[in-house]
């Protein structure tokens, strides 16, 4: 019987981690790909406090790591195909066996819908971002693209017009964003910032000397060359919360994982913390300070449960 499952290892997860064994609360991590989760492949991580010149991602993720295992953590490989309360604690279903814990914490983030065109993936935090507010100042007085039509794709594209010289909408088939967002797109546009082009597909990201140099799209039957220094893909996010949906933790309508304001789930023993949770910021140090929440919440669980 273990006291604390974490479930991941990016940011949430280890921060709860360093916070729960400097506390001697017996501390196992699993995660299935990367430590450090979406940080870890992110070339740069600008807007974290205390980095004036910024932080590679995989500097951070590694010293992340270090710091929890300093404390004691145990950090394994492996993949989490389910969790339920059972008589006695909860069980964790890791590569196909099951786990007994105390407790558990869910912080197994989010990941960015992808487009799927060829280029996207290779060049992933080297041209290609899914986050404005975290990438969008290494473009200032660059030209930009964003490709996605909804919501977050306009309101990221008006921010992208702080740094950037210009910006490219493309959109797949027409604006689906809110009333009031397209009143502020349009403003852009009449002042020459922003370009909206409508029926437009996204066929392949341009390279050229190894970097990203633009989108090849299609738009009305025809073959464009959208150039630019950067592009933004904005088309959603999809939780990773796969191995819940034959559980008993709630989740909402998008899939993240609901919770109080404790970050306590409907499941007595399990918490939630990070991009996975319904409602998140969806910013790495935010993710941080909901690890070291989650885990004090946890700490007083754990202390009540050994108290009765």
């Amino acid at each position: 019987m273990k006291e604390l499952i974490i479930i991941g290892a990016g940011p949430s997860a280890l921060s709860a981690a360093i916070y729960t064994t400097r506390e001697d609360i017996d501390t196992t991590l699993y995660e299935k790909s990367v430590v450090g989760g979406m940080a870890a492949i992110t070339d740069k991580i600008d807007n974290y406090p205390g980095f004036a010149e910024g932080v590679k991602g995989m500097e951070f993720s590694q010293n992340l790591q270090a710091q929890a295992e300093r404390f004691g953590s145990d950090i394994e490989y492996g993949e989490v195909s389910g969790v339920n309360r059972v008589d006695g604690g909860i069980e964790v279903i890791v590569d196909s066996k099951p786990v007994l814990a105390k407790s558990v914490l869910i912080a197994t983030g989010s990941d960015y819908k992808k487009t799927g065109i060829p280029g996207e993936a290779e060049y992933y935090g080297k041209g290609v971002h899914y986050c404005a507010t975290c990438d969008g100042a290494f473009y200032r007085d660059k030209k930009v693209i964003v490709i996605g039509g909804g919501n977050s794709a306009v309101q990221e594209s008006i921010f992208l017009t702080r740094f950037a010289s210009h910006v490219d909408l493309l959109v797949r088939s027409t604006i689906k964003a809110s009333e009031i967002l397209q009143k502020d797109l349009q403003k852009c546009v009449d002042q020459g910032k922003i370009s909206v082009h409508l029926n437009t597909t996204s066929k392949e990201m341009l390279i050229e000397d190894d970097k990203i140099a633009g989108v090849k799209a299609e738009q009305d039957g025809h073959e464009i060359d959208f150039k630019a220094d950067g592009v933004f893909v904005f088309i959603g996010l999809k939780p990773n919360t796969a191995f819940l949906k034959d559980s008993e933790v709630e989740l909402d309508e998008r899939g993240f994982v609901k919770s109080n304001e404790h970050l306590e789930t409907n499941v007595p023993g399990v918490f939630v913390s990070g991009d996975v949770r319904s409602g998140a910021t969806m910013q790495v140090a935010s993710a941080v300070g909901e690890g070291a929440s989650a885990a004090l919440a946890i700490r007083k669980y754990l202390e009540d449960i050994n108290r009765d």
